[in-house]
């Protein structure tokens, strides 16, 4: 095969423009810039340039880069990399109608993201950028440069645009979901009494690995410990529950879970506490479906929560889900990541992705969690990775 053959033509665009627009029409805004790595794929249909593909620090700064769009004006998209992504753009991979590849720092960048707004004449517009994500060298550049400009933050803007996951993304997350379980299963299987929680992490990155998943974390805790850092001290004894609590990814897409497992039979106690938290994340499900109020789920588990004897340890927690761990819908201001719960009393739509946990860090038994992957569907929800959810047992395979 030769090179031409192997060109692919990146004519179409990747994401819903007309919804983009609208969004950022009812937020004021005429034009962004993005910065974060997450966006930039998702703007560029699943592409991240291989080579800072787990870093971004280079020479004296950062690989800074940004995608312009402006509102109504897909044609007139510009991204703005690496010298080194022309490799991509020759492969047809990079669909945006203007492409510069000259700039690596986030200066450099931002002058041409700006040179490139000046043009279309956007010099006194409302620009939206990522301020968590723009470094202090970029977002100094373009405040000098438009200085007619009004600069606001469009984060919540870009992750409303995410919010409804196309098919392939939802591929990705059930995949991603169910591998993550896999490899839990095989490593509560396949190690017995003795073992520390550090090895058991290690052994979930190389199962994860072994298929087919970028190893994100894992949360490990054993015995009676309510500590979720691995560690060489820690260590998963006979009788002892164990939590493994992990996220891997395809192509950027996370799969989170939390199961559940012991060496030897789960005494009554414990068969209780990991029933009350299954108890609560079965209820969690039964509002769920297109057009739902999104805080119904949380007043589905409301009783539940209160009238249990283990209410005073019980949390739990609802959030949106897919190339960031906590995005929209937003379901709550009360959780263990701050933002606030704008979504509570807007409609769940079919195509959303919502990770659903429980957790009762009870001080004689340990830590008991459940969390699982819903995807919205329009008469209901669809459970990614839905197996192993009882008292697996250790050491099986060992």
């Amino acid at each position: 095969m030769n090179d031409a053959s192997a060109v692919k033509s990146a004519t179409a665009i990747p994401f819903d423009a007309a919804k983009l627009d609208a969004i950022l029409d009812r937020a004021g805004i005429d034009a962004l810039i993005v910065s974060s790595k997450h966006n930039i794929q998702y703007l560029l249909g699943g592409y991240r340039f291989f080579f800072f593909e787990h870093f971004d620090a280079i020479g004296v700064g950062r690989y800074t880069p940004l995608l312009v769009y402006q509102r109504g004006h897909v044609e007139r998209t510009r991204y703005i990399g690496n010298g080194m992504e022309r490799y991509e753009k020759d492969l047809g991979v990079l669909w945006s109608p203007d492409f510069v590849s000259s700039a690596l720092y986030g200066p450099k960048a931002m002058a041409a993201a700006v040179e490139h707004l000046k043009k279309s004449g956007m010099g006194a517009k409302t620009i939206g950028v990522e301020r968590a994500f723009l470094g202090a060298d970029a977002e100094e550049v373009l405040r000098k440069e438009m200085p007619g400009g009004r600069i606001v933050d469009a984060l919540v803007a870009l992750e409303d645009l995410r919010a409804v996951k196309s098919p392939q993304e939802l591929q990705y997350l059930r995949e991603a979901s169910e591998k993550v379980v896999d490899s839990m299963l095989a490593v509560m299987a396949g190690h017995g009494p003795g073992t520390s929680t550090r090895a058991l992490a290690d052994a979930m990155r190389l199962e994860e690995i072994e298929r087919g998943l970028e190893f994100d974390y894992c949360l490990v805790t054993a015995g009676a410990s309510l500590n979720r850092a691995p560690s060489d001290r820690l260590i998963w004894g006979e009788g002892d529950p164990l939590t493994l609590d992990s996220g891997g990814n395809i192509k950027g897409y996370i799969g989170d879970v939390c199961r559940m497992a012991i060496h030897g039979e789960p005494d009554a106690e414990l068969i209780d506490l990991l029933g009350t938290v299954e108890e609560i994340q079965q209820a969690s499900r039964k509002p769920i479906r297109a057009g739902a109020r999104g805080g119904d789920i949380y007043d589905a588990v409301d009783g539940l929560l209160r009238r249990s004897p283990h209410g005073n340890l019980l949390e739990f927690v609802a959030h949106g889900m897919g190339l960031i761990s906590h995005e929209a819908p937003r379901l709550t201001d009360k959780g263990p990541i701050p933002y606030p719960a704008d979504a509570v009393d807007k409609p769940l739509e079919a195509g959303m992705v919502l990770s659903i946990e429980t957790t009762l860090p009870h001080p004689k038994r340990g830590y008991i969690k459940l969390e699982d992957t819903l995807a919205v569907t329009a008469d209901g929800w669809e459970a990614f990775g839905d197996h192993g959810r009882g008292w697996n047992r250790g050491g099986t395979a060992a």
